[in-house]
């Protein structure tokens, strides 16, 4: 199957978050945030400034819109899933606002998380807290009053600033971002820097996940509301399991919730067959 059909078939499997279906949540506001987010000129000049330090001039994976949007396409799916198997989330609850607001906190936390690339690709989750700040200053207005804005606020800034593995998750909203940056691994977010030449760890082990797909737990995973499933074709994509998204899952105050499976599938490299988180 083509990279393309693959793609096509896991939006049709849940891999993209869809307004008209049914989820585990309301999800009412997060819709209206969604067509915000659509048409704002900032937002969007925000995604595609900050590939340039990622991968022109640093060589680094994918950090730009494709980013944005994977992660928040897995960060939703994974909060769903959550809340189909019971999930109590914290964030929100705790500063007084909706479970409503739950999904946005997410939303927008993934799709502010990296615009910190902007100024430098080091330290960049400590650059994204002044520019995401100045976004969501005068993006929250259009939805909440000045009490309510100001802890959405708080809670988006949160989980941008602990996506970063040196901040620890105060919140399952947080935590949720956490992972979902972890499971961007699929080899096209190494094109760029591979057709380019680049040769380093992060790029060879991006380049050998084939697929990964979110489900809810069955079976013999029944005990966890979300079961990853990971397709490895070489054995360099242990480097993004066991070390990357290890560390990501660690933590995040939804670690218990969570099985990874990542299998290489490829017969005759079979260095490392099976990892399970």
């Amino acid at each position: 199957m083509s990279e393309d059909a693959q793609a096509a078939a896991g939006a049709a499997g849940g891999r993209r978050y869809d307004p008209d279906a049914e989820h585990a949540f309301p999800d009412g506001k997060l819709n209206e945030v969604f067509e915000a987010i659509r048409d704002d000129p900032e937002i969007h000049t925000y995604l595609r400034a900050q590939n340039v330090n990622a991968v022109t001039r640093k060589g680094y994976n994918d950090h730009g819109a494709k980013h944005i949007e994977i992660v928040r396409n897995h960060a939703l799916r994974l909060y769903d899933l959550l809340k189909r198997g019971g999930v109590e989330f914290n964030g929100a609850a705790q500063q007084g606002l909706a479970e409503a607001d739950e999904a946005v906190i997410i939303a927008l936390a993934a799709t502010l998380h990296d615009i910190g690339h902007v100024v430098h690709r080091d330290e960049h989750a400590y650059y994204s807290i002044p520019l995401a700040a100045d976004v969501l200053d005068r993006f929250l207005e259009q939805f909440y009053d000045t009490s309510e804005a100001v802890r959405m606020k708080g809670e988006v800034l949160h989980a941008i600033l602990c996506h970063h593995t040196e901040e620890d998750p105060l919140t399952r909203e947080a935590g949720v971002i956490r992972v979902a940056d972890g499971l961007d691994m699929e080899r096209g977010r190494s094109r760029m820097p591979y057709e380019k030449g680049g040769r380093g760890i992060n790029t060879l082990s991006s380049q050998a996940i084939r697929h990964v797909e979110l489900n809810p737990g069955t079976g013999e995973n029944e005990d966890v509301p979300v079961f990853v499933d990971i397709e490895m074709v070489n054995a360099a994509g242990v480097y993004q399991v066991d070390n990357l998204l290890k560390a990501k899952l660690k933590d995040s105050l939804i670690d218990e919730y969570v099985r990874i499976v990542a299998i290489n599938t490829k017969a005759d490299d079979q260095l490392v067959e099976r990892i399970e988180l």
